[in-house]
């Protein structure tokens, strides 16, 4: 028989806040993330905005050792994880060999990686850092995370682009519902607001162009024009439901359905027709009723993204089913991480009746058939929340949340 899995905790350090009240408070809030981009010098570049992570004291979570050894995403994911893990009250609650770590990592420790090649270039071969390797791979989050928590089951590190953290959590929910573990913390980070990174989203056309962050990120606005870039960490604990029940735990809401599915078609592109995610959600649906469902869109605010998703969501729900949002329009797309973040602003949805808005939409794409929540909150009634993940390479991850009852 399946397990059923619940949330014990939750963690973030984002753009939006870097614990999840604030973070939820300034989405619920309609309050932008998105400025200046401030970590290079922008002369030569098109791209003038990101949305930077403020106010982050890696000594706050970290040991001077730690921090030494640590790219700035496994930083990010480290205070995420402790986050998380102090909610839940699970520290010496939960047999070692049963508890996991799926952390995942777009691309990694890419600061690491590129301040090395500097010192190659510059100093030669015997000055890299011993620490190298280590600092940069995108497991390192994981085996960082295991360590400090002395968690010797279960571990993946999922890498599937921009929807690498909502793959964590589905593999995550997969593992505790056939009974391999009691306990899984799983999300994703990410730390790439790079010249090197920029560079490249930018020529492949990827990144808005618009100086003012007002206007950065427009998911469904005809206006849209690319996404705006991102940065932080996501962790979710996720636990099998009587396990939590017997220590006692808050239980935050419950992880039902999961689906993933590829679009077999190009690089980069979605499936015109959103075929590989439509597919998803019927997969996550499967097996579960509904009345009234918000849906956290993929949302990025590019051309192709929004009308196919949309279309896709179409398909699935009638008009008066769902309500749909893209809380990127105040985060900005935090890349390997976005799908844990959007899965916690699903949560916090359920927990208050509150869907987040998409800020900026006031000159909805014709083609936008349902209700996206423009420019403020709305309180609804909500039995159900899911939260939608693209990926380059095709990747389509669906998330299915609903409160927790008995």
């Amino acid at each position: 028989m399946n397990k059923r899995v619940v949330v014990t905790g939750l963690g973030i350090i984002s753009p939006s806040g870097n614990d999840v009240e604030t973070f939820w408070k300034n989405i619920a809030g309609g309050q932008s993330a998105i400025g200046r981009l401030t970590r290079f010098d922008t002369t030569d570049f098109k791209v003038k905005v990101a949305a930077e992570v403020k106010d982050f004291e890696a000594k706050d979570w970290l040991t001077p050792a730690e921090f030494r050894k640590m790219d700035i995403y496994c930083q990010y994911a480290m205070a995420a994880a402790q986050q998380a893990v102090d909610q839940s009250g699970l520290k010496d609650q939960v047999d070692p060999e049963r508890l996991g770590v799926y952390v995942g990592s777009g691309i990694g420790g890419m600061t690491t990686f590129l301040k090395e090649y500097d010192v190659l270039k510059e100093r030669g071969p015997n000055r890299v850092s011993s620490y190298f390797i280590p600092m940069q791979i995108s497991n390192m989050a994981t085996g960082n995370i295991a360590v400090r928590h002395g968690a010797k089951g279960p571990s993946l590190p999922v890498v599937t682009a921009c929807a690498t953290s909502a793959s964590c959590i589905g593999e995550a929910y997969r593992t505790i519902r056939l009974g391999e573990a009691d306990a899984i913390l799983a999300g994703g980070a990410e730390a790439s607001i790079l010249p090197l990174a920029v560079a490249g989203f930018t020529n492949m056309q990827a990144l808005t162009q618009e100086t003012d962050p007002r206007l950065a990120c427009l998911p469904f606005d005809k206006r849209r024009a690319g996404f705006v870039m991102s940065e932080g960490s996501a962790i979710l604990v996720l636990e099998e439901l009587e396990h939590a029940k017997k220590r006692g735990a808050k239980i935050l809401g419950e992880i039902v359905g999961y689906g993933n599915t590829s679009d077999a078609f190009h690089m980069t592109a979605p499936h015109p027709e959103g075929d590989g995610i439509r597919r998803a959600m019927e997969k996550a649906l499967q097996g579960i009723d509904y009345t009234k469902v918000y849906v956290n869109a993929h949302g990025t605010g590019t051309p192709l993204n929004d009308m196919t998703e949309i279309k896709a969501i179409a398909d699935i729900f009638h008009y008066d089913e769902v309500i749909v949002s893209s809380t990127k329009s105040m985060t900005g797309h935090m890349l390997g991480a976005a799908g844990a973040v959007e899965a916690i602003a699903c949560l916090k949805a359920l927990e208050h009746q509150l869907v987040p808005p998409t800020i900026g939409l006031e000159q909805p794409d014709e083609e936008c058939v349902l209700d996206c929540t423009p420019l403020t909150a709305r309180s609804v009634a909500l039995d159900t929340a899911m939260s939608l993940s693209l990926g380059f390479g095709g990747h389509n991850v669906a998330l299915v949340m609903k409160g927790y009852k008995e």
